[in-house]
Parts: C-alpha cells; sequence; structure tokens
C-alpha cells in the first residue's frame, strides 16, 4: 500500500500564499506612506498639529479601519489612507522644522531611507526565524507601555533626554515592526483583509521613522505611537 505525503506541498501552498499576503500588505503601507508625504506637503507652514479633533478623529479611524476590515474591505483600505494623510498633517510641522535647518533634509532622506531599509530587513529575517515571538511580543508591549508613560510625564516634566528617549522607541517598535511581519508571516490567513496589518505596521515603521529623525537630528523633535505622536 502506498502512501503520499502531502506535508511539503501543503507548507509551498502556505509559503506562497504568506508570500502574496506579505506583498499586498507592503504595497498597502507603501502607499500609506505617499499619502501621508503628500499631507504633509499639503499643510501650511504655519500648522502646529491637529489638535485635539485630529487626535480624536485619528483614534477614530483605527477603530474604524478595525471593524470595516471584517466585512467591508474597500471601505477598511479608503479609511486606511484617509489616515495616512491626515497624519501627513500631524507630522508635517516637525518635518518643516528639520527641512529648515542646516543639514534638515540630509536628516529627514537619512532618516526615511534607513526606515524603508529596515523594513525589508525585519521582513526578510521574519521569514527566516523561528522563535516564540508572542512572548517577544509581550514584552516589547510592556516596554511601549513604558514609553508610554514616560512620555506623557515627560510632557510636563523633562527627566528624560530626547536622545535617550528616540533611542527606546527605535528599539522598541523595531522588535514591534519584526514581530507584525511574524504575526503576519503565521497568522495572515485569520485576516479578512490585508490593511489591518498594514495599519499595524505603518504605525511601527512611522514611529521608527520619527525616531530616527531624533537620533540624526540630534534630539530635535520629540514624538511617539500609541503615546504621544503615533
Amino acid at each position: 500500500m502506498r502512501t503520499i505525503d502531502v506535508t511539503s506541498g501543503i507548507r509551498i501552498l502556505d509559503s506562497k500564499a504568506s508570500a502574496g499576503l506579505l506583498s499586498k500588505v507592503l504595497w498597502i503601507t507603501t502607499l500609506g506612506f505617499v499619502f501621508t508625504a503628500l499631507g504633509a506637503y499639503l499643510a501650511p507652514p504655519t500648522l502646529y498639529g491637529i489638535g485635539l479633533f485630529g487626535l480624536v478623529l485619528n483614534i477614530g479611524l483605527i477603530f474604524g479601519i478595525q471593524a470595516a476590515s471584517r466585512r467591508a474591505p474597500a471601505l477598511a483600505l479608503l479609511l486606511f489612507y484617509g489616515f495616512t494623510l491626515l497624519m501627513g498633517f500631524e507630522i508635517a510641522p516637525l518635518l518643516h522644522m528639520y527641512l529648515h535647518t542646516v543639514n534638515g533634509q540630509n536628516v529627514v532622506f537619512e532618516a526615511a531611507l534607513t526606515t524603508a531599509l529596515g523594513m525589508g530587513a525585519m521582513a526578510l529575517i521574519a521569514q527566516v526565524a523561528r522563535f516564540n515571538w508572542q512572548r517577544l511580543y509581550a514584552w516589547a508591549f510592556f516596554g511601549l507601555i513604558g514609553l508610554v508613560v514616560i512620555g506623557l510625564v515627560g510632557m510636563f516634566v523633562h527627566f528624560i533626554h530626547p536622545g535617550l528617549y528616540a533611542w527606546a522607541s527605535l528599539v522598541i517598535f523595531s522588535v514591534l515592526l519584526l514581530v507584525d511581519f511574524m504575526r503576519l508571516r503565521d497568522m495572515g490567513a485569520l485576516y479578512a483583509s490585508p490593511v489591518p496589518m498594514a495599519l499595524s505596521i505603518y504605525l511601527d515603521a512611522l514611529n521608527i521613522f520619527l525616531a530616527l529623525l531624533q537620533i540624526f537630528g540630534n534630539g530635535g523633535g520629540n514624538r511617539n505611537r500609541r503615546s504621544g505622536s503615533w
């Protein structure tokens, strides 16, 4: 009696499906950053942020994207690009500040390029790494909570150097980005739409970019993800 082992075939199909989903997520995220750049370009030079209303709108869009992704993926995608456009207005004052300083254009370019290269590296590492990413995520999440608390306290009491805070942000969001790519690899089939994963990766990468701006710009500017910036 002959038996046929289809395990390898299933693995090949899963690998192809994972690669296809990863490609969709990266394209959606990349276009999201294009909208962010457009928002920053359209923002008036006198803009000082989007204010409380903009913050509430951003939070509403995040919840709206998560909800719409289950029943209306096209709407979720539209909301995602609206969110990324609004984030361009949010970070515009920071970008304008850097662009009008000595060597500021190089700082912005280097931060953007390093973020893009870092995303590619994390995506590749996630495809070959084999370890318990759930535990890593737990540690990174607790680190993020600490980062949020420090950021909130730092709004009133300046007790931490901006450069140190930027390096902590870079490390934590880099870990979260790696975890998101690994989560996409292992659990992507559970998502009805690639948009929620694109949103999470976008937020990780945006905060990495903001941290790199501070590091390359010697600590000028001060913001973060699920706390003061994003």
